[in-house]
Formats: C-alpha cells, structure tokens, sequence
C-alpha cells in the first residue's frame, strides 16, 4: 500500500528501501523498546546510518535535506512497523528541529543543527500548559528581561520526550497585552539550565518509551543568544511548527493503519470459524472494505496536502483536516483490526493491541481532534464573510 498515491519514481524507490530497512532491522528494535521502554542507543545508530535522524536538516548543515513529503514518508513506513518509531524521529526533524532551521541565528543553527543531523541531539517542543492546553494562546509562562537574557518562570506539562531531550523550544509570554498577537516569543532552552528542571515522568497508554514530563521553570535564566525568532513571534513560529507537525501524524496514521488492514487481511482469509475462512463472512468484508476506502480517501487528501505545501501554499485549515481525518480513521481501522482477529486482537503481547494503544494517542497529541475541527471551520466562516 502506498502513502502518496501517484507517486514519483523517486519517491517510489525511496518507500522500497525505507521499507526494505523497516522489515530487516526494526522488529526486533521494537520488541526491545516495548520490553524496556526507552528507546537503545543501537536503534538511534541505525536510524542515523540511513538519514533517518535530522532527515530535513540542510545540507550545508550536515543533514541530508529531505522534502517534507520525504520525511512523510519515512514516518508511515515507520509506524508500519512501530508508531513509537515516528515520535523518535521528529525530535530530530519535527517541530523544534524545523524551527530552529528557519528562524535560528547562525550560532543557533551551527550548534544545534549539525548535532541533529548526527542523531546526537533530540528536541522537545513546550507548549503545553496546565491552564492552556488546546488554547495555546492561554500559556502563563512568562519570560521577562534580565541582565544579558530573560528570565522564565511557568510551568509546562505533557510534553513529549521532553525527558530525553538535550534543548527544549520553550513558548512564553514577553507581552501580557500582545499574547498571541505578538506577545508570545520562543527560547531555546538547554538541559541542566539554571532554574529549570523536570518534575515529573508519566508514560502513556501506549508505548511505554513515549513519554510526557512536567517541566518546571523557577527563574531560569537563559542567555539573550537563546531567544528563538523574533521577539513575540514566537506563536507564529509555533503554529507554522504544528502544520507541518500534523502532516506528519497524518502519514504516521496512514502507515499503522494500512498495517492493520494488511494483517486483517491475511487474518480473514486465514482463519476459519463453523468450516469457512472468516473472509467468507459479509461482515468481515465490509469491515475490510471500509477500512480501504477511507485509507485510500486519507492518501489521497494527504497527497494534494503536500503538493500544496511544495508549492507554497497556506495549508493551515487543509493540515488540520489531514490530521483530523487520518487519526480518525485510524482508530476506526485499529478497533476494526481488533474485532476481526477476536481474541488476538485484545491480548497484550500481540501487535494488533498494541497499535489500538498506540494510535488513540493521535487523537490527542498535536490538537485533538475537536481543536482541528475548530480550526477548519474558522477558516470556513473567514472565507464565506
């Protein structure tokens, strides 16, 4: 099954090798990480020997400088295997990386980039809040001016691999009257930073190596070299962030879910319930059927998604409906997946349970599913006014 539908012969050549890779060397990986719950120095030196870690960092920075649509579909061919795979590989390519590339100074760029594209280095990106969690625009973590820097105080919470990670992207308010209209900026903060420091670990539902901490900012002083941008542009930078965030949990969607129904597939015809293949059951066929039109619709939306983007267009409204649709119906096609191989499907230990966890946090992650549906329609009623 393929990601983009008419793809390009380059393209094309690049998914068979991503997932000749995939196949040979990733399954035992995640055995180990789903046994350990973090991710082994092993699995990020074989990422790094394909390109797979800092893949959209430029050449001149020591990254192979892969398209988004590249990166795309690196992630679904990874979530075929593993989705946990994907959360990996964006803190070296996603939200904070792609930042950092485009709005960094020449200082940032020389000491984060390179180490990003080497597979040393991975990013959070903090947005969060206890108070402000859909609502980005509602963040109270503040930075004010200080001798030769800011000073942040605030909390942040639920923010992905922020455990791990060498330097967070760090969303604070510089102007109380501004906010989100030029009064929020961006800081590049690094581990062990005076003042901040992680106060809690929570595992998800899912993957146990997919973690979310609670961070703790108490005066943190950060250098002036630290701020990220523009002074207040910070809640542009992020949203410009997350559009293309949300393309990559739609293509991460898409692979898990073309998995399922590949192995719902080989279930059906396989298994034989009163002396007939289930297969043979219309329910099951509609399941299976239903399953394959809503992917295809997914691949295709995604598709013109990114050309879109390639092209230079504004995709904020047609991001969120790729990310809205296809982690919708992935859970569609995961609770499915679970119904058709019946006992299987429900017992830990077997795939088919473990990607039901894993994809019901895309939902969530990134804008729930109801913020995307909030930003689609606000763009409909702009344009109809």
């Amino acid at each position: 099954m393929m990601m983009l539908g008419d793809v390009s012969p380059e393209l094309a050549e690049m998914r068979s090798a991503v997932r000749r890779f995939v196949d040979a060397e990733l399954p035992a990986w995640a055995e180990e990480v789903d046994r350990t719950g973090r991710f082994p120095h092993g699995l990020l030196q074989a990422l790094a020997r394909q390109g797979y870690l800092g893949m959209r960092i430029a050449e001149q920075h020591g990254g192979p400088g892969m398209s988004l649509a590249q990166y795309c579909l690196v992630q679904e061919e990874l979530s075929r295997c593993h989705p946990v795979f994907t959360v990996l590989v964006a803190s070296t390519s996603g939200l904070a990386p792609m930042a950092i590339q485009r709005h960094g100074t020449p200082s940032q760029k020389r000491k984060y980039l390179p180490a990003l594209a080497r597979g040393e280095l991975r990013t959070s990106f903090a947005l969060t809040e206890p108070e402000a969690g859909s609502d980005a625009s509602a963040i109270r973590t503040r930075a004010t001016k200080a001798d030769g820097g800011w000073q942040l105080q605030g909390r942040k919470h639920f923010i992905s691999g922020a455990d791990e990670a060498g330097v967070l992207l760090v969303l604070a308010v510089t102007d109380q009257q501004k906010r989100a209209k030029g009064g929020i900026s961006a800081f590049l903060v690094d581990r062990g930073a005076p003042g901040f420091k992680i106060t809690r670990v929570d595992t998800t539902m899912g993957s146990a190596a997919w973690t979310l901490a609670e961070l703790e900012f108490d005066d943190c002083f950060v250098s002036s070299e630290a701020l990220l941008g523009e002074p207040g542009g910070g809640f542009a930078l992020a949203m410009e962030s997350l559009n293309e965030g949300r393309l990559s949990v739609a293509a991460t969607c898409l692979g898990a879910a073309g998995r399922l129904l590949e192995m719902s597939v080989d279930h059906a015809r396989n298994r034989r319930t009163f002396g007939a293949p289930l297969a043979d059951r219309q329910a099951i066929q509609w399941m299976l059927a239903d399953s394959a039109t809503e992917i295809a619709a997914a691949r295709s939306l995604v598709s013109s998604t990114l050309h879109a983007f390639g092209a230079g267009q504004d995709i904020g409204p047609r991001a969120s409906m790729c990310k809205l649709y296809c982690s919708e119906i992935a859970g569609r096609i995961a609770d499915r997946a679970v119904q058709i191989h019946g006992g299987v499907g429900v017992v830990r230990g077997f795939p088919i349970e473990r990607f039901f966890r894993d994809l019901r946090l895309f939902r969530v992650g990134e804008g729930s599913s109801e913020v995307q549906r909030m930003v689609i329609a606000r763009h409909l009623l702009e344009d109809l006014q």
